[in-house]
């Protein structure tokens, strides 16, 4: 009783700031919690005539038919390793374009923040499309390269060994600019002091980079780190839909457990077989934070989440 008398006089102090936050809170409510009610429908055998509180209880049967499905071993490799080769080569990339940006005067950053930036904006399905120009078997830019240079065309989309490589290049291109500036920012909030200090003892430009810049970026890196973790089983279906144009051919290599679920509520129409592979999702990447978090909390208390 004491610690809400304690919450509601802390909320009366900070209104105006609750006030600012409360269109945020709605948001997250209305599309992350309210839809945490819907997580039943992994426990039933859906009927749309009955309802999803009609419908007949058919317990861990739907998580049953999900893991011993052929798919399940696919698309959990696929969600794991092709999320993991985003986050840790995204990171690194986007460390390197950040401190590359705050080592570049003030005209050049204006220029290159907006090609870094712009690819982000675009949606997937004008990025599939701009990947289809280029790698389209008879008229792509790639083949039509490959031929000039003597080597045979390849037949992009029915052959999946290069997709990985295609995807990590894809993603990079669209998101890399936007992580970049995250980093940007934190490196511009440093204090000079520290920078005209090392140079008076006479550090060089990459030894101020490698012993202040990036050691006092490491916690936004961890951050972020850690919030990509939490997603790793959650991919950018846009990103693996639209770019291998759903060909059946690559799904071996580009198959995730999001086209994998909306392909289960499209084709099969299995409401509950989707929430269960959703709801796994989601157990998996909450149990990813929490050890992610653990890790790095022993390691460096300060940088942890919670």
């Amino acid at each position: 009783m004491i610690l809400l008398k304690k919450e509601l006089t802390h909320l009366r102090k900070n209104k105006s700031l609750f006030l600012i936050s409360l269109p945020a809170l709605l948001f997250v409510f209305a599309f992350s919690y309210l839809p945490m009610f819907g997580t039943v429908l992994a426990f039933k055998d859906f009927n749309y005539a009955k309802g999803i509180w009609g419908s007949d209880w058919a317990g861990l049967d739907n998580f049953k038919f999900f893991f011993t499905s052929q798919d399940a071993l696919r698309v959990t490799r696929n969600t794991l390793l092709l999320n993991a080769l985003f986050i840790l080569i995204g990171l690194a990339a986007s460390v390197v374009c950040g401190i590359l940006l705050a080592e570049m005067g003030r005209k050049a950053v204006r220029v290159f923040q907006t090609v870094l930036f712009f690819p982000y904006f675009l949606s997937w399905v004008v990025v599939g499309y701009l990947t289809y120009i280029l790698l389209n078997p008879t008229y792509g830019a790639v083949n039509k390269l490959l031929e000039w240079l003597n080597i045979a065309p390849v037949d992009w989309y029915s052959d999946p060994k290069y997709w990985p490589v295609i995807l990590v290049i894809t993603y990079l291109w669209k998101n890399v600019g936007y992580t970049a500036i995250i980093f940007y920012t934190g490196l511009m909030s440093i204090d000079p002091s520290y920078y005209e200090a090392a140079a008076i003892d006479g550090a060089s430009r990459f030894q101020q980079i490698l012993r202040i810049s990036y050691p006092l970026i490491v916690p936004l890196v961890l951050l972020l780190f850690m919030l990509n973790v939490g997603k790793i089983f959650f991919s950018d279906f846009g990103l693996f839909y639209f770019v291998p144009r759903n060909a059946g051919a690559l799904y071996s290599a580009t198959d995730v457990i999001d086209t994998y679920v909306y392909r289960s509520l499209r084709v099969v129409g299995d409401i509950g077989m989707a929430s269960a592979a959703g709801l796994y999702q989601s157990f998996v990447g909450l149990v990813l934070v929490l050890i992610t978090n653990r890790i790095v909390k022993k390691i460096d208390s300060e940088s942890a989440l919670f």
